[in-house]
């Protein structure tokens, strides 16, 4: 089945309330809790952009969406890899992003020779330019961070994002995979970036 209108209701269900002008010293401009809430918002719309289908409908993704879906994720971390190996100088942040740029290249490299084997042309959807236009705004926000503030929020948003897309593969990509080897190499996938989650935890705790 293919995705319709109905796959955006769980978008336009999304709304961000107006909060009350605090007294000043409340909510100081680039506090912790300030950037948790930014995060936290970020995770929910990500993870709304990944789930936001299957919430609407019943309907799964295709083939040819999952392979969309599975190469624009891929493409993101790799981007947000590159902009981190610009900007930082903290060396176990450059050793992360180095990681992430190498292995999601790898990943996007078997997808793409997967679908041309296969004979099966990728299709753009919601779901996927959800994903874009969210990184898109992740990678301005971080442009304007520099140093420690910079490493820091892009470590926390690599945990964020790949527990969303564990989630997700796990959750609906996985499952509603129809083809054999498709479903193989997301597993597979799924495996590696397990791991790559794990090393952004583990990074989190050592990035002050």
């Amino acid at each position: 089945m293919q995705f319709d209108e109905r796959t955006w209701e769980p978008f336009r269900s999304v709304r961000i309330q107006c909060v009350p002008k605090q007294e000043k010293g409340t909510f100081e401009r680039g506090s912790k809790e300030t950037v948790m809430l930014k995060r936290l918002l970020a995770a929910t719309i990500l993870a709304a952009a990944f789930g936001g289908a299957a919430v609407a409908t019943d309907a799964k993704p295709t083939d040819p969406q999952i392979a969309h879906i599975a190469y624009t994720a891929g493409t993101i971390d790799i981007e947000a890899a590159q902009q981190a190996l610009k900007k930082s100088k903290n060396p176990d942040v450059i050793e992360f992003a180095k990681t992430m740029e190498r292995d999601h290249k790898a990943v996007n490299d078997q997808a793409l020779a997967l679908v041309k084997k296969l004979g099966v042309k990728p299709e753009d959807n919601p779901i996927s330019k959800s994903l874009n236009a969210n990184a898109a705004k992740e990678r301005k926000t971080l442009a304007s961070l520099k140093g420690a503030a910079f490493d820091k929020a892009y470590v926390a948003n690599e945990v964020a994002y790949h527990k969303t897309v564990n989630g997700a593969l796990s959750d609906t990509l996985i499952p509603s995979a129809q083809n054999a080897e498709l479903k193989s190499l997301l597993e597979s996938g799924l495996t590696l970036f397990q791991q790559h989650q794990a090393h952004a935890e583990h990074l989190a705790t050592m990035v002050k």
